[in-house]
Order: structure tokens, then sequence, then C-alpha cells
């Protein structure tokens, strides 16, 4: 067995969450950026773009009809929806890039990362925290939405942050270098996990045996 192919398979799945504000994709941008190797899931919506957000890049921005077509044909791995717009993630994307050795990460919420832990259990889950709950309303507050809106988000935040219990990792966005250092910690201890080397061990002492 080849080291490239040794080192290329499987794929590790990340699973990230955060409250709105938390800064998480800050940090999973700046983490694609320094390893090439990661690529990001691209989740289907029903909401319309937002200023700056990129078709196949930030999501695959599909009509609610489409979305319900595709959840019959049973292609999201999981789907929610969040203030009445429906979110979805592709098994059959997540499996590609999985297949071919490429690790991946998921940008998604608590309830959709519940159903992802059921079908990928060896799936790495990581929960990203601002500092304290002042400075996340701090942050709310500086996207110019109504206060009505704010409020809502914050109520949504909190009901995220609790189930942040049961993640593997907890990593909190004081200063975002130190964050992506954390982060970046996890990816590269998870990848040297003795599990994910056993057909290359077996490898190594066969040909020193031989």
């Amino acid at each position: 067995m080849s080291d490239a192919a040794s080192e290329r398979q499987p794929g590790l799945l990340m699973v990230v969450s955060a409250p709105s504000g938390a800064g998480k994709t800050s940090i999973c941008k700046e983490i694609l950026r320094r390893f090439p190797n990661i690529r990001f899931s691209v989740s289907y919506t029903t909401r319309p773009p937002r200023p700056g957000e990129m078709i196949g890049k930030d999501y695959d921005f599909i009509s609610a009809e489409e979305f319900r077509e595709r959840i019959d044909r049973g292609e999201f791995v999981e789907w929610v929806e969040n203030y009445g717009q429906l979110y979805g993630t592709s098994k059959k994307t997540m499996d590609v890039f999985l297949s071919q050795g490429y690790d991946l990460i998921l940008d998604i919420e608590p309830r959709g990362a519940k159903t992802i832990r059921e079908h990928y259990p060896r799936g790495v889950f990581i929960f990203i925290l601002p500092p304290s709950l002042s400075e996340l309303e701090s942050r709310l507050s500086f996207r110019g939405e109504s206060a009505a809106i704010m409020e809502r988000r914050l109520r949504s935040s909190l009901d995220e942050i609790r189930e942040a219990l049961w993640y593997d990792y907890i990593i909190f966005n004081e200063k975002l270098e130190e964050a992506v250092d954390r982060f970046r910690a996890v990816y590269i201890a998870e990848r040297s996990r003795r599990d994910r080397f056993m057909e290359r061990i077996e490898a190594f002492f066969q040909d020193k045996l031989s």
C-alpha cells in the first residue's frame, strides 16, 4: 500500500456548529485556506442569497418546490426549517468527498448535527462559542437588524448553546487567531488517531517481516 493511498483514505468528517455571531464562518474559511485537502460541504437552501454570497460556494440556492422533491427522493442526509426557510445536506456530496479521501467540513446547526452523527458516528463534532453571552449579544447588534429579529436570534442562540455539551470539542472564539489554532490542533490530532492508520500499521509490519 502506498503512503499516498493510506493517507487519503478514509476522509475525515468534521461537523461544526455555533450560534449566530460566534465567528464560525471566519474560522472555517481560515482552516480551508490553510489545509488544501479539506473541502467544504455546500448545503442546499430555499432562502435568497445575501449580498456577497455565491451559488455553489456558500449555498446551493434552490426553490422550495425543488427542495421538497429532493426530500421525497431521499437525497438529504438531514434537513431542517429555520425562520421559514429550508436547509439540507446532500448525502451524495458528502460521500463523494469522503470516498475520494478528502477531509470535509460541514457547517450545520445542532439538530442537523445530531442526525449526521447517527449516520456518521466516526465524525468529529466541534462547537464554537463566543467568549460570553454579553459578547454574543454585542456581535448580533452590529448586524443592524430590528430589535425583534435580534431577540429571536438571541433566543435561538441560547437554545443552540445548550446543545454544546454533547459535542466532542468546544472552541471559544475570543481571538480569531487563537480559535483557528485550536481548530487546527483538533484537526491534526484527529487525523493522527490510531484507528485511522490500522491498514498502514498492518502493512508496515508485513513489510518488516517479509
